[in-house]
C-alpha cells in the first residue's frame, strides 16, 4: 500500500493533535515532526496554520454530516425515530473514553474572532445543525418546531461539554431521555407511554 501524500499525512496528524490538545496549543514543528515531512511540505500544502486548522475542521464537518445522514437513513420517513436515534448515538459518542469534545465547539471557543477561518467553519456547522434539527422537529409534528430545535441544540451542546467534565458516567449518558421528553412535550404526549 502506498504511503499517503504529505498533505494527507499532515492533515491526519494535525487533526489528531488539534482534537486531543487544542488547535492553538499545537505548533507547526510538532505537526511536521509527527507527520515525518519537511516543514516546506506543510507550507506547500497549507499557506498557514490557520488554513490547516480550517482544513481539519472541513474534514470533521464532512465526517459529522456522514454520521448524521447514516443515522437518520436507518429510519426513513420516521422523523421522531430519527431524532431518537441521533440522541442515542450522541450519548454513545460523547461517553467514549477518548471523547475530547465537539471539534466545532472547541474551535469556536479557541477562536473568538468572527473572521477567523476555523471559527467560520465551526459557526457554519452549528447553523446547519440548528437548521436540520428544525426540519426534523417540523417533520415530527412539533407545535413549535423552532423552539424544540433550539432546545435540542442546547442538549447537543450540553452533552458535548458535560462529557468532557464528567466522563462516561456523567449526564451525557441521559441526553437521549432528555431529548425524548422534550419531543414528547412538543407533540402533546406528556404523561402517555411512548
Amino acid at each position: 500500500m502506498p504511503k499517503p501524500a504529505p498533505r494527507e499525512r499532515l492533515l491526519a496528524v494535525a487533526g489528531d493533535l488539534f482534537y486531543r490538545q487544542g488547535i492553538r496549543s499545537v505548533g507547526v514543528d510538532e505537526i511536521v515532526a509527527e507527520a515525518n515531512v519537511a516543514k516546506m511540505s506543510l507550507y506547500r500544502s497549507f499557506a498557514s496554520k490557520d488554513e490547516l486548522a480550517a482544513a481539519y475542521l472541513e474534514e470533521r464537518d464532512e465526517r459529522y454530516w456522514r454520521w448524521w445522514d447514516s443515522t437518520v437513513a436507518r429510519h426513513p420517513g420516521a422523523p421522531r425515530r430519527q431524532l431518537k436515534a441521533l440522541f442515542q448515538s450522541l450519548a454513545e459518542r460523547t461517553t467514549r473514553p477518548n471523547w475530547r469534545g465537539c471539534p466545532f465547539t472547541n474551535a469556536a471557543t479557541e477562536f473568538p474572532e468572527a473572521d477567523h477561518p476555523a471559527r467560520k467553519i465551526a459557526e457554519a456547522n452549528k447553523r446547519e445543525l440548528r437548521r436540520r434539527l428544525r426540519a426534523l422537529a417540523a417533520a415530527a409534528g412539533a407545535r413549535r418546531p423552532a423552539v424544540l430545535a433550539d432546545q435540542l441544540l442546547l442538549l447537543f451542546e450540553g452533552a458535548y461539554t458535560t462529557a468532557q467534565t464528567f466522563g462516561a458516567g456523567g449526564p451525557a449518558k441521559s441526553v437521549a431521555d432528555a431529548a425524548d421528553a422534550l419531543v414528547a412535550a412538543q407533540l402533546g404526549e406528556s404523561g402517555r407511554k411512548r
